[in-house]
């Protein structure tokens, strides 16, 4: 029997950059999709090396600084031969029953165009239980029918990956049962490194006004619902605070012990980021300047 015929007929996108030490893990629960592309951004770790060896087909990437990122020049490029497509990053890892889950769904979706799939973060070697949880994404669609919004032109000085945006579908959508293994904060280090990133992307958007959906309507009315939400937010004083009261209270992340406390303040501690760069891009005059030589200390 051919091996691609009891394959799942999904193709899976992979975005990467120096991703060796997660992708091991992560291709090997997807073994079971009958392609893998992993999207590259010109690895220096031999993370195109181990995803050939692990059967993925590696494209490399070339961001252009502004417009579009990679999972969406991905769905606009590669030469997907299945009408289903699933976005999975590097530092997630799909259970072992998603295969026949995935299998069933495909296999009579009848008008439904897209899936929603849940997340499960992993914070200092535990899952968190409510801080971030749930956390739904669109991931599984077809792609003829999906992509991801667009919420400014600028230069964002945060990656050449979609991290905030999510994808726009035409049509409606379901839920999976399964659940991706989020490993994204491996260390203190890892969290505060991504979210300086995150928070040049949080700071430009705001400075933009376009915090509200982009290209068309958001499927989930939770997500529009936090976009509102952010949108409001900007004119709150106190951010930071309620950032990490809305983690560690409302989310009820001070059920998740020591990890849920440190989760929330660093979520804090991310918002005030996003804060300063935005006063910072907003006021030009609040950069510091270069001090003219010939002046005096």
């Amino acid at each position: 029997m051919d091996q691609r015929s009891t394959r799942v007929p999904v193709s899976v996108v992979v975005p990467i950059k120096n991703e060796a030490e997660n992708l091991p893990r992560c291709l090997a629960s997807i073994a079971w999709a009958d392609e893998i592309f992993v999207v590259d951004s010109q690895s220096t770790d031999g993370s195109p090396r181990i995803a050939e060896e692990l059967g993925a087909r590696v494209v490399q990437f070339e961001f252009n600084g502004t417009w579009p990122k990679k999972k969406n020049w991905a769905l606009e490029n590669l030469p997907f031969r299945n009408e289903w497509v699933f976005i999975l990053d590097a530092d997630e890892v799909l259970p072992a029953g998603a295969e026949a889950e995935f299998r069933a769904a495909l296999a009579d979706p009848g008008a439904t165009a897209g899936f929603w799939i849940n997340r499960r973060f992993m914070f200092m070697g535990r899952w968190l239980r409510h801080a971030y949880y749930p956390n739904w994404n669109l991931r599984l669609f077809r792609h003829s029918l999906g992509r991801y919004e667009k919420l400014t032109d600028a230069a964002t000085a945060s990656g050449d990956n979609e991290v905030h945006e999510h994808v726009v579908l035409e049509g409606p959508t379901g839920r999976l049962r399964c659940e991706l293994d989020h490993y994204a904060f491996p260390s203190v280090e890892v969290f505060v490194e991504k979210h300086n990133r995150y928070s040049n992307w949080e700071a430009r958007v705001a400075v933009a006004n376009q915090y509200g959906p982009g290209g068309g309507a958001l499927q989930s009315a939770r997500v529009a619902q936090r976009r509102r939400l952010k949108q409001f937010s900007q004119w709150l004083p106190f951010r930071p605070l309620l950032r990490f009261l809305y983690v560690y209270l409302w989310q009820k992340g001070f059920l998740d012990g020591r990890e849920g406390y440190y989760f929330a303040r660093m979520h804090g501690f991310y918002e005030f980021l996003s804060v300063a760069k935005t006063y910072e891009l907003k006021n030009p005059s609040s950069r510091a300047k270069p001090r003219d030589p010939g002046m005096k200390p």
